[in-house]
């Protein structure tokens, strides 16, 4: 299995909403965006599925090594070879990894968060990097475009926060800042018990608002002569978006199971939002 075969396969592997999102772009890009997804799910994956936080801390500081390496051209893992693969095509800088990294140690250190402003740091490093750097890889003209990415990222963290509130419960974690708990009255312990209450779904509806409004000023942001090279953003915004309505249309009972959409659904919004696009390019 070649290093690509190697990304492809994770990305594949992985279900996630991005992945339909790739099928539309040319090659070269494809490659350096499943290469950067494949390396957001290595990190990410060292944390998650690692069950001791002192492993899990020195696999992420395995990855700082190799991001180094890769980046001075002596990658050894699949997923630094196939990046080093992308940067000779695309400028993409190594700094922007290594926040991403600091972004997932977040999760070995911090399982509460006070207020929003601390919750928007780490959706700042583990999301809105990530569409620093796929901005860079889609390419653009304005550097209006760099906002629309940052916020776009905010907006599918905060998607992914509110429909997996019960996985992470189930790992101790609660992204739901303290001063919305407080606000709507939701009680921390009934989170990480698993249960649906009425002050929860409130709480989720005003999230929900939230991070609409994130994906209103991502897409306000967006210079119209970017937004064909941008349009894989906008599909995976059209997944994402879609998910948020799932969720409102199931009256948010994530404690009860995992609501999300279909991959025929996640497909057919895909090639919709594409082909839309497609009409509008220059």
């Amino acid at each position: 299995m070649t290093p690509d075969e190697y990304c492809k396969d994770k990305a594949a592997k992985s279900g996630s909403s991005f992945y339909y999102s790739f099928m539309f772009l040319p090659p070269q890009k494809r490659q350096a965006i499943t290469a950067l997804y494949a390396f957001c799910r290595e990190v990410d994956d060292a944390v998650d599925e690692i069950a001791d936080p002192d492993v899990a801390a020195k696999t992420l500081a395995w990855w700082r090594t190799e991001i180094e390496q890769t980046f001075n051209g002596s990658p050894t893992h699949p997923v630094g070879k196939s990046l080093k693969t992308a940067l000779e095509h695309f400028e993409l800088h190594q700094e922007y990894f290594l926040e991403i990294i600091d972004g997932m140690e977040m999760d070995l250190q911090q399982h509460r968060y006070p207020a929003f402003k601390h919750l928007a740091l780490y959706c700042h490093r583990v999301a809105s990097v990530v569409g620093l750097l796929a901005a860079e890889i889609f390419g653009y003209q304005n550097r209006k475009t760099l906002k629309y990415a940052e916020k776009l990222g905010l907006a599918f963290q905060m998607t992914n926060i509110i429909r997996d509130v019960r996985e992470d419960a189930e790992r101790g974690r609660v992204y739901l800042p303290q001063e919305d708990l407080d606000r709507f009255h939701v009680n921390i312990d009934d989170i990480l018990a698993l249960k649906q209450t009425p002050e929860l779904t409130a709480l989720l509806q005003f999230e929900t608002e939230r991070a609409r409004q994130f994906y209103q000023e991502a897409k306000a942001a967006l210079p119209a002569e970017d937004r064909f090279n941008q349009r894989t953003g906008l599909i995976m915004s059209a997944i994402y978006e879609a998910t948020l309505d799932e969720l409102e249309k199931e009256g948010f009972q994530v404690m009860q199971h995992r609501i999300s959409l279909t991959p025929l659904r996640k497909l057919w919004l895909a090639w919709r939002t594409a082909r839309k696009e497609k009409k509008h390019a220059p």
